[in-house]
């Protein structure tokens, strides 16, 4: 049988050549190794982490008003003499820009100033003048007021005299009447003794001129007495007329007294309404040179030429603050809002800066930079939400070339998951996880104490 199989082997032995080369091709293992290796790798992918995010786009603007493009403004209307800048030039706070001249009728005498300042002069003069004069009035209602006193007082003491004067005058007229009294009674006595003869005509008569000298100084005394009562009336009554006449003279005073103050505060306030228009004008005259507000580049004249007539308020130059404090400003949908606090993380990728993103892996990205969302607005514009994200302190500092306005485009950080658990909630549109609100505190309390370490 070998020896048959050796014949058969030495006889079809050029017949079987080609059988040698027939065999499984190692192409074909290869690629079979390979294709399986990829599902293996692809599978075992599928559970590596995955940072899920939001994206979102927007500009770069600035954290703080004030570091914005500002619109340099003139506050008086006039017209324009000279630009002292060019657009593209580096001004400081207080550089002149341009130079305008007066436009209101108002404003054009070129002596204003001096012709207000002679006119508050003026006016504070004749304040002075009146003060003077009151106080002249003063001293006048002081003089008659002293002199009320005294006068009251020597009409008093003249009642006074002229009572004691009428009661010594009624003493007299008593006393009178009891000597008139007994000069009727002797006359009596003469009177009978003469009828009985035992006195004669001679000095009865001399009695009778005694009674009659009685009587007639009685009448005398009488008279004096009631020329003391009338006295007395007349200086009670000139006593009521002193009050009467100085209190006229005192209230004419103090009435001119008042019409003086009057006129004082009148001019007084005369001369308040011309020293604020005094000092407007001066103000006025330094709005003549329109000045830069801060420091920083002037990025486009408003207006052109010589001789254009601005308006209060126009704007003339817009001016870029240097070395702003730079924000991205990004917007997200409605459905996003809750998902995003402040403090945290965010990638930003901006426009001309050379990137290779993976967003989902930002520890691998390549030109992608850390922010920190820092103002969420409460309210929406065009139906998203604005949020302004700084840069992250703890993160590599943003490129100095950025400047305001420029595209940015970004990725808020937020929970980290198996890549398909991220593949199953983007095929069912689920939203993505909430984060742990106490993990955000205690990160953004780890970044600030970092912060704070490295100030110090």
């Amino acid at each position: 049988m070998a020896s048959e199989l050796r014949v058969f082997d030495n006889t079809d032995k050029p017949h079987l050549d080609v059988m040698s080369e027939v065999q499984t091709p190692n192409l074909g293992r290869t690629l079979t190794y390979w294709i399986g290796g990829i599902f293996l790798i692809m599978f075992l992918s599928l559970f590596l982490p995955w940072t899920q995010n939001i994206r979102s786009r927007g500009e770069l603007t600035t954290i703080t008003p004030q570091d914005r493009p500002q619109t340099v403004e003139a506050t008086i209307a006039g017209r324009i003499e000279r630009w002292h800048v060019m657009e593209g030039e580096y001004v400081q706070k207080g550089d002149t820009i341009a130079s305008i001249s007066e436009i209101k009728e108002k404003y054009m005498d070129p002596n204003l100033l001096v012709r207000l300042g002679e006119q508050v002069t003026a006016k504070q003069g004749a304040v002075e003048a009146n003060q003077n004069k009151a106080e002249a009035m003063q001293e006048q209602i002081q003089a008659l007021r002293e002199g009320l006193v005294f006068s009251l007082q020597k009409a008093r003491n003249k009642v006074e005299q002229t009572r004691l004067k009428l009661q010594s005058d009624s003493m007299d007229v008593v006393a009178q009447r009891t000597e008139l009294k007994i000069a009727e009674d002797q006359f009596a006595r003469q009177e009978n003794l003469y009828k009985q003869g035992l006195k004669s005509l001679t000095e009865l008569e001399q009695r009778r001129l005694k009674l009659q000298e009685a009587q007639a100084k009685l009448v005398s005394l009488i008279n004096k007495y009631e020329a003391t009562q009338a006295e007395l009336q007349n200086a009670r009554t000139e006593l009521n007329s002193l009050q009467a006449e100085y209190g006229d003279k005192i209230a004419k005073a103090e009435a001119e007294l008042s019409a003086t103050r009057s006129y004082i505060y009148g001019t007084q306030a005369d001369v308040a309404k011309l020293q604020s228009e005094y000092s407007s004008t001066e103000v006025r005259s330094q709005y003549y040179q329109i000045v830069a507000p801060q420091d920083g580049y002037v990025v486009k004249t408003l207006k052109a030429g010589i001789g254009e007539t601005i308006k209060e308020g126009e704007a003339l130059a817009t001016i870029m603050p240097e070395n702003p404090n730079l924000a991205a400003e990004l917007y997200i949908d409605p459905l996003d809002l809750p998902l995003i606090q402040r403090g945290d993380p965010v990638r930003l990728e901006f426009e001309g800066w050379p990137t290779l993103v993976f967003s989902g892996w930002p520890d691998v990205s390549f030109g992608t930079f850390g922010g920190v969302v820092a103002v969420i607005d409460n309210t929406a514009t065009n139906g998203k939400y604005r949020m302004l994200v700084v840069p992250d302190p703890n993160g590599k500092p943003w490129p100095d070339a950025l400047r305001v306005g420029s595209g940015v485009y970004g990725w808020a950080m937020l929970n980290t998951v198996p890549i398909w658990y991220e593949l199953w909630r983007q095929l069912n549109n689920f939203p993505p996880d909430y984060t742990d609100p106490k993990g955000k505190a205690a990160a953004k309390e780890a970044t600030t104490a970092k912060a704070e370490e490295e100030e110090k």
